[in-house]
C-alpha cells in the first residue's frame, strides 16, 4: 500500500507544463563509469514509469534530469560537477519557459559527496546507490519544496521494492544486457572508495536473479552479462537455502531457454575458485574472455594496495584457466604511479603484462580519493605518472592489436544485436566481445551467426558469413598478444 501512495505521490511532484496542460512528463538519465551503473540507470527509469515518466535523449525537454555518477576516479567527479552546471543553465532555460525541472545527482558520487552536491544551486535531490527504489517517494518529497539527500544505507533490500521492466523497455535496449547479481566490497584496496559508496558485500538470492533472467530471455535478451564489484565473491541463497557460488549460479542461467551466452564482471584474483575455473571448461555458453584485475605486478606495491595476491598468485590463476580452456582471453586493470611505485615496480608490471598477454585493459594513473588510505601516502609526480602510462599503453596496444589481427582468416560465432551504419549491414559481438560488422539480412538480429574474419580495424572485425558450424579459434590465440 505504501509503495502505491508513493508512486501516487510521484504522479502530481514533476512535470507541471504552461496553461494546465497535463502531458506524460519526461525523465533523461545520464549514466557515468562502470557497467553497474548503466544497469542502475535503466532501473530507476523502470521503477519510474509506473509513475508516468517516459525515456527521452534529450535532457533540454526533460522534466526530470538523472545524473548517474561514478567516484572512482577524480576525472570522473570533475565530469559530474561540469555537468551539474550544464544542467542546470537547461534548467533556468526551462523556467523561462514556465516548465519546471528537477535535478537529482544520483551513484557514488552521491553517496561520497552528498552534502556538497545538495548546497549545489539546481540541485534538488541527492540519492544513493542503495537508495534510489525510493525515488517516488523523494520526489514527492521535492515537489513539496524540500532539497532531498538520502545516502543512509537502507535496512530494506532495493531489489525487493524495484518495479520490474516493461517487455517494451527491454527490448529497446537490447539483446545483450547486464543483470547485478553482488554489491558491494569487503577488500578495502587502499586506492577504492567503493567500500565506502556501495558499501559491504550483498549477493542476491539465486531464485531472483534466475525470474529477473527467464523476464529478459522472454523479452528477447540472448546474452546477459552477471555484474558486481567483486562478482566472484557471489553467495547469494540457493533453493536449498545454502550459500551459492557463482559457477553454480552461472549453471543455472545457463539452463534458461533463450539465452545462449554468459558473461560476468568484475572479477577479483581471491575470489576465483575452483568450480568457476571449471565452469569454464564446462558450460559452452560462458564466454571465453575473462576481465580479472591485477593492478601491478610488483608485489611490493600490491602489499601496499591491499589487494592480498601476488604476482605469482595472479599468474597461476591465469595458468589454470588456460590449462581448463585452453582458447581463454584475459582483460585487466592497471593502476600506474601508485604511491611509492619505483621505476623497477612499474618494470615487474610490464613484465607481467608481457608474460600472460592480455586481449585488452584499462589502464589509469593513480588518482587519490579522499578518505581511503592511499591519498595519505607519499605522491608520485604527475609528469612521471603520465609518461609511465604511455609506456604501458603502448604495450597493451600492441597486444590487443596483435590479438585482434589473429583472428584473420578464421572464423568466430558472432552474436547480431543491430544493424550496422551501411545499409545492409549488421553489428555483433564476438566470444571476447570484439565488435563484428558483418554485411547480413535483419532477420538475424539475435542469432549466433560463424562469421569469416577478413578485416581488422583500430578495435573492430569485420566479416563475412560462413558455411562453418562452429568456431574454429587460431592457435596462436595465446602467443600472438606477446608476439
Amino acid at each position: 500500500m505504501a509503495g502505491t501512495i508513493e508512486v501516487r505521490q510521484a504522479r502530481l511532484a514533476l512535470g507541471s507544463r504552461p496553461n494546465g496542460m497535463s502531458k506524460p512528463r519526461k525523465l533523461h538519465v545520464k549514466s557515468f563509469g562502470c557497467q553497474m551503473n548503466v544497469y542502475d540507470s535503466n532501473r530507476m527509469a523502470d521503477t519510474l514509469a509506473p509513475a508516468g515518466f517516459a525515456e527521452t535523449a534529450r535532457p533540454d525537454d526533460a522534466d526530470l534530469v538523472i545524473l548517474n555518477t561514478c567516484h572512482i576516479r577524480e576525472k570522473a567527479v570533475d565530469k559530474v560537477y561540469s555537468e551539474i552546471g550544464r544542467i542546470r543553465e537547461m534548467k533556468e532555460a526551462a523556467a523561462l519557459e514556465g516548465r519546471r525541472m528537477v535535478i537529482a545527482v544520483a551513484g557514488c558520487v552521491a553517496q561520497a559527496e552528498g552534502k556538497e552536491i545538495g548546497r549545489r544551486a539546481g540541485v534538488d535531490l541527492v540519492v544513493g546507490p542503495q537508495n534510489y527504489h525510493r525515488l517516488p517517494d523523494l520526489l514527492a518529497r521535492v515537489e513539496r519544496g524540500e532539497k532531498v539527500v538520502d545516502t543512509e544505507f537502507p535496512i530494506e533490500d532495493k531489489f525487493d521494492a524495484l518495479a520490474a521492466p516493461a517487455r517494451s523497455a527491454i527490448a529497446k535496449r537490447g539483446i545483450a544486457t547486464f543483470v547485478t547479481v553482488q554489491e558491494g566490497c569487503d577488500k578495502f584496496c587502499t586506492f577504492c572508495v567503493v567500500p565506502y559508496t556501495r558499501g559491504a558485500e550483498v549477493s542476491r538470492p539465486v531464485e531472483k536473479i534466475v525470474a529477473e533472467v527467464v523476464r529478459l530471455a522472454d523479452a528477447g535478451v540472448r546474452e546477459v552479462t552477471l555484474i558486481g564489484q567483486n562478482v566472484n565473491a557471489y553467495h547469494g541463497e540457493g533453493a536449498d537455502g545454502r550459500p551459492s557460488s557463482l559457477a553454480r549460479l552461472l549453471h543455472r542461467l545457463a539452463d534458461v531457454p533463450g539465452i545462449v551466452r554468459l558473461r560476468y564482471t568484475t572479477s577479483h584474483p581471491r575470489d576465483m575458485a575452483e568450480d568457476l575455473i571449471a565452469a569454464h571448461r564446462d558450460l559452452p555458453a560462458l564466454m571465453p574472455y575473462v576481465h580479472l584485475p591485477v593492478q601491478s605486478g610488483s608485489d611490493r606495491v600490491l602489499e601496499a594496495m591491499n589487494r592480498k595476491h601476488t604476482a605469482a598468485h595472479y599468474r597461476d590463476i591465469v595458468a589454470r584457466m588456460r590449462a581448463a580452456r585452453s582458447d581463454l582471453a584475459f582483460s585487466s586493470d592497471f593502476i600506474v604511479g601508485f604511491p611509492g611505485e619505483s621505476e623497477e615496480d612499474f618494470g615487474e608490471t610490464l613484465t607481467l603484462i608481457e608474460d600472460i598477454g592480455f586481449a585488452g585493459a584499462y589502464s589509469f594513473m593513480y588518482s587519490p580519493r579522499a578518505g581511503t588510505p592511499a591519498a595519505e601516502m607519499a605522491q608520485i609526480p604527475q609528469e612521471e605518472k603520465s609518461e609511465r602510462l604511455q609506456r604501458l599503453q603502448a604495450l597493451v596496444t600492441r597486444q590487443q592489436r596483435a590479438f585482434n589481427a589473429s583472428f584473420v582468416g578464421h572464423t568466430l560465432d558472432v552474436l547480431l544485436e543491430k544493424t550496422g551504419r551501411e545499409t545492409g549491414q549488421l553489428v555483433g559481438k564476438s566470444p571476447y566481445l570484439q565488435p563484428v560488422t558483418v554485411v547480413a539480412p535483419a532477420s538475424l538480429i539475435g542469432e549466433v551467426v560463424p562469421v569469416a574474419i577478413t578485416g581488422v580495424g583500430t578495435n573492430s572485425l569485420f566479416g563475412v558469413p560462413a558455411d562453418a558450424a562452429r568456431t574454429h579459434v587460431p592457435e596462436q590465440i595465446l602467443t600472438a598478444a606477446g608476439a
